[in-house]
């Protein structure tokens, strides 16, 4: 090509798009894009649209090569749990624009909130495995239920499982403190491909609840939380792998609970790294331990292990700092290197209670079974 003509031909002008949204149902909450643009980010603060009013919101993509082919995306008020959803409560698809027009009119109609509303179909089948179980180790009895997918009975799929502890707190409506709201949690998060789990849940010991939790001698003196957890490794488990389609292999096995809970569960995955590859730690008891020794730890082989660990800011003076300084030992910890996986989360607004150890439980669950981001 001669410079004469090369000199004619121009450069294509690179324009913006801009996205507008109407929502006939809003609220305070901010509304965010994410995409194939961000890697699906939520809350992503340079694709947070601007508010025009109730209902209408716009936001102009840069005029930048990256935003000009297909984009494939969804709104958010902030969080997976508050994703966009139709006006029957159902999941949307991913919406995509691969047209030259430089604007684009989408409508929402509901909004999730906290994973809410759920489907009634997708309710996990909730069993009762024994009003008095067998727990030979402590010489007692206990209630223990299983929470299978809803659709347990019409396949022949197997499936992880994870073993919680106060199982009083989880799903029952009658609760005295509130509840996690597992069973509604995990009606929706079936939706979106992360809910086909079996959930165990193991009452915990009423007036005997923290001598069970409590794992050797700590502040609270000596407790029976190592026979507690021997019941869980040589008990429950070959009880549950035996009379369910589970998947046994640790790293489709995890332990999990809340306050005195999360204490017996951290012990649990520590001590038999080959039984649990996965823990669910929510606002634990470190202040009964707070020199938590670990020099145990180098008498075991180090397995890969993921721990979620969650803390609320206005729990206590010392629960945030109790969390953040166990999970800067256990990083550093020199034989758990490589192996230790964990995921911090903090709300600096949150309190001990269940509503929002609830508000944690499909975050923890999707990162521990369905995602290989490391933290």
């Amino acid at each position: 090509m001669s410079t004469e003509i090369a000199a004619t031909v121009k450069p294509v002008a690179i324009k913006s798009r801009k996205i507008i949204l109407k929502t006939p149902q809003d609220d305070d909450r901010p509304v965010y894009i994410s995409g194939n643009f961000n890697n699906w980010k939520t809350q992503d603060p340079h694709f947070l649209m601007h508010k025009l009013g109730k209902g209408q919101y716009e936001f102009s993509f840069p005029a930048s090569k990256e935003f000009q082919g297909e984009l494939v995306y969804k709104f958010t008020k902030g969080d997976w749990s508050e994703v966009e959803i139709d006006r029957y409560g159902n999941r949307t698809p991913n919406r995509t624009w691969d047209d030259e027009k430089e604007s684009k009119i989408e409508k929402v109609a509901k909004w999730r909130k906290n994973w809410l509303p759920y489907r009634p179909s997708q309710l996990p089948k909730i069993h009762l495995i024994s009003e008095e179980f067998e727990i030979p180790q402590l010489n007692k009895t206990r209630k223990i239920w299983a929470l299978l997918p809803h659709d347990y009975d019409l396949s022949e799929e197997t499936y992880p499982v994870l073993y919680l502890q106060d199982a009083q707190n989880l799903f029952n409506e009658e609760a005295e403190f509130g509840n996690w709201q597992i069973d509604k949690k995990l009606a929706v998060m079936s939706d979106y491909g992360i809910g086909k789990i079996i959930i165990i849940a193991v009452e915990h010991g009423e007036s005997e609840r923290l001598q069970e939790y409590n794992v050797g001698k700590t502040l609270l003196g000596k407790g029976n939380g190592k026979q507690y957890i021997r019941f869980l490794t040589d008990t429950l488990k070959p009880f549950v792998d035996k009379t369910f389609r589970t998947k046994p292999e640790r790293e489709f096995t995890g332990v999990g609970g809340s306050s005195m809970g999360g204490l017996v569960s951290i012990f649990s995955g520590l001590i038999y790294p080959e039984v649990f590859g996965k823990l669910m730690v929510f606002s634990p008891s470190l202040w009964v331990i707070p020199k938590i020794k670990l020099g145990f730890l180098d008498f075991f082989d180090p397995m890969e292990t993921r721990l979620y660990l969650y803390a609320g800011g206005d729990e206590s003076e010392t629960m945030v700092e109790h969390v953040k300084k166990f999970r800067k030992r256990l990083i550093k910890r020199e034989s758990l290197q490589g192996k230790m996986k964990v995921r911090l989360s903090i709300n600096e607004e949150g309190k001990h209670n269940e509503k929002y150890w609830s508000d944690e439980f499909p975050k923890a669950i999707e990162w521990l079974f369905y995602s290989d981001k490391e933290d």
